[in-house]
């Protein structure tokens, strides 16, 4: 006999899926109204359909915010993820110590962003900042306020600081969820290190890297707060990234309309990422 499908349960999460979608939709149809209007107060707004987007799509701006935030989640990524899984290959599998190391790598994860930068703007600083004293005592003339590959040094290590521990943590339990079995055959085969890793455990860790590195690159894709506070994205537009761009045309400038059409470009942007990322990862669980 066939049994009918109970869908009772979807009763249970309905409500959610009303309030995320209320909540996510009212806010995209606003901006989409404003990205196809020229608003001049709230009595006085012209249709104008697509210029905005025109306009924005021409913008030397956008094209210059766009290549630095691919420039630095390619490095975000370059960096954070094989760091991340060298961690993880490091840290205990069991013990004490393995729950010591865990609430370790989770210490930076609970710093809020904004705090984030604060304290590495203080700890950058040439004359009270650790960090920026003992670079100039070592005759680096160093400063992240005034030079960009400086700036761009701290924001790079500063996110590295932030989110390895994201990428350690997800490989951790990638790695602890391998069957023991494998490691016995490969003991019993005498594999090196290097063997089991490239054998057993990166082919395993597979799935969990393709989230780390979706999660990662999403997150750096809009990364503002952190280099706002430590740079203000300077020195000049050194560290001002696509973000902190869209930030600047709708409130410095009040822009409503040009931002609004840069917003809906950006979403744009990261969901034709996201889906890259999520085409890569359905392949990886066929294969």
């Amino acid at each position: 006999m066939n049994k009918v499908p109970n869908n009772k349960a979807w009763w249970l999460v309905m409500p959610v899926f009303i309030l995320v979608a209320f909540s996510a939709i009212v806010p995209m149809m606003t901006v989409v109204n404003y990205s196809v209007q020229d608003i001049f107060d709230v009595n006085s707004r012209f249709f104008v359909g697509a210029d905005w987007y025109r306009q924005v799509l021409q913008d030397p701006r956008l094209h210059d915010s766009l290549l630095r935030q691919f420039i630095y989640s390619a490095c975000v990524l370059a960096i954070e993820i094989p760091l991340g899984i060298a961690i993880a290959l490091c840290m205990p599998s069991k013990g004490r110590r393995a729950s010591l190391c865990l609430i370790v790598m989770a210490i930076p994860l609970l710093i809020p962003w904004n705090v984030v930068g604060t304290i590495w703007q203080i700890f950058g600083r040439g004359d009270i900042g650790l960090m920026g004293w003992a670079l100039n005592a070592m005759g680096m003339d160093y400063n992240y306020a005034a030079h960009t590959r400086d700036a761009w040094g701290t924001v790079l290590v500063m996110d590295v600081w932030h989110w390895t521990s994201l990428v350690a943590l997800l490989c951790y339990s990638g790695l602890r969820a391998i069957p023991d079995v494998y490691y016995q055959a490969a003991r019993i085969d005498r594999a090196s290190p290097w063997a089991v890793f490239r054998y057993i455990q990166l082919p395993k860790l597979k799935s969990v890297l393709l989230i780390a590195v979706m999660l990662r690159f999403m997150d750096s894709f809009m990364i503002y707060t952190e280099p706002f506070v430590l740079t203000g994205g300077g020195p000049g537009n050194a560290t001002t990234f696509l973000s902190q761009t869209l930030t600047q045309m709708a409130v410095g400038q009040f822009d409503l309309g040009p931002a609004a059409a840069f917003s809906l470009v950006y979403f744009l942007i990261i969901l034709l990422v996201s889906w890259v990322f999520y085409t890569a990862m359905t392949h990886s669980d066929r294969a």
